[in-house]
């Protein structure tokens, strides 16, 4: 996308017709404003039956889709995407009734819009209210994943949002048969179908146009690697909320039971690798490492996991008769500590104390999720209290940063900045605010 920044008026050819692609996504950010604007005042009823029809559609639509999907599976396949990737890539039947469930979940969840955040009666008489209100357009950046199509479209519905899509060539055509199939049901509804849209067509240089759309598109999401969410932060003149690469930290304590240990490392490491909550360092305590480590490597050898240790852990390993039968493991290096593998690979570091951790963590972490294993009270305090990353875990799987785990309903993105959003961003951030003042002819003196 860097190479392109300063393409965004070039021509490219779509469907046999030369384009200007700045000018085709102005025209898209239009019709998108226009469309935003009808459903600012639609009825929660309305946007509930629409994210049904949306997922009844996704469903029939099924064999379309996974049709679509394999077409993009295979050309990743031929390209060298890694398993990880691949997997956020891939739908199944199964996938997709997941995906629909989670539009249906969403038309149960409140209707963000409307809802007073604060008010009061001044001693004037004047009657103030914060009220949330849509952004008005979203634009989505993301990668090789499908999914998030619809996750956006649903969670821009029933905020208020029209939402525009730059879903990336990997997923390119599952991306253009869900926007079709989503546009259609919009428009059985009653709603614009330019509610959703795409702008895949118009490949690197669309993105950037995209991000110089500043008037007509109200804040930019990018969510994928680090640097794609670079590109854009550094590139945009809309409004970004920035979302981050995973390197998720799971630290356990001097505490810290072998059970808990094994089943929360192998869950936030192995649940799902290819995702931006699964764990991918992990700390122990000195006092813990003889009775506690030896076990929890056994078990991510068994679970095919690959652990990048320093010296400490290869010497543990190594003295507990953990061969390379049971459990593979490499010499760390300060690039492991960096990493977000998005595989089967995990960094593993022997500290002296919570100290040592916290430190560990600050110096390298992407400000996503940690988790401390521990039976100690104070330590659980010290770990949410001197970190600062959008979600703790305190004897928890780092895997719950999610939207639909904290119950907001499908995720648009984890947000690792301070700035409006922060952590899972649902419903409630895909809105602003606006006062609303009643007086009775009140003038100011």
């Amino acid at each position: 996308m860097t190479q392109v920044a300063d393409q965004a008026g070039v021509a490219v050819q779509t469907g046999g017709a030369v384009t200007d692609v700045s000018e085709a996504v102005l025209a898209i950010a239009r019709r998108a404003k226009v469309a935003s604007r009808v459903l600012a005042t639609a009825t929660r009823a309305t946007k509930d039956g629409a994210l049904h029809a949306l997922a009844d559609a996704l469903v029939a639509s099924t064999s379309e889709i996974v049709a679509a999907n394999d077409v993009d599976t295979a050309r990743g396949r031929g390209n060298g995407t890694s398993p990880g990737l691949l997997d956020r890539l891939a739908l199944t039947p199964e996938r997709i009734v997941a995906i629909a469930d989670a539009l249906r979940e969403l038309a149960s969840l409140p209707d963000p819009v409307g809802e007073v955040v604060r008010g009061s009666t001044l001693p004037n008489g004047l009657r103030l209210r914060q009220i949330r209100v849509p952004m008005g357009v979203v634009g989505m950046i993301y990668e090789a994943r499908p999914n998030v199509t619809v996750d956006a479209a649903g969670l821009a519905l029933k905020s208020g949002n029209a939402v525009i899509l730059r879903g990336g060539s990997a997923a390119a055509s599952s991306n253009e048969v869900i926007v079709r199939v989503l546009g259609e049901a919009l428009a059985g509804c009653g709603l614009p179908a330019d509610l959703v849209q795409s702008i895949d067509a118009y490949g690197r240089p669309g993105a950037v146009a995209l991000m110089h759309s500043r008037g007509l598109v109200d804040v930019l999401v990018p969510r994928g690697g680090a640097d794609l969410i670079q590109t854009v932060v550094r590139e945009s003149t809309v409004p970004v909320i920035e979302t981050g690469v995973g390197n998720c930290h799971v630290y356990l304590d001097a505490s810290a039971g072998l059970e808990s240990s094994i089943n929360i490392v192998l869950n936030s490491k192995t649940h799902r690798v290819g995702v931006c909550n699964a764990a991918e360092t992990l700390l122990v305590h000195a006092d813990a490492a003889p009775t506690v480590l030896p076990g929890v490597l056994a078990a991510l050898g068994a679970a095919g996991v690959v652990v990048h240790a320093d010296e400490a852990t290869a010497e543990l390993a190594a003295t507990h008769g953990l061969s390379p039968d049971l459990v593979t493991v490499v010499a760390a290096t300060d690039e492991d500590w960096a990493k977000e593998y998005l595989s089967l690979d995990l960094a593993v570091r022997i500290v002296p104390g919570l100290d040592e951790a916290i430190e560990h963590i600050r110096t390298w972490t992407s400000g996503h999720t940690e988790a401390i294993v521990t039976a100690d009270l104070r330590s659980s305090e010290r770990f949410v209290a001197e970190l600062d990353s959008a979600a703790i875990m305190v004897n928890a799987s780092t895997r719950f940063t999610d939207g639909g785990q904290f119950g907001l309903g499908a995720e648009i993105g984890i947000s690792t900045q301070k700035l409006h959003a922060r952590g899972p961003m649902g419903l409630a951030e895909l809105t602003t605010t606006k006062w609303v003042v009643n007086g009775d002819g009140h003038i100011r003196s």
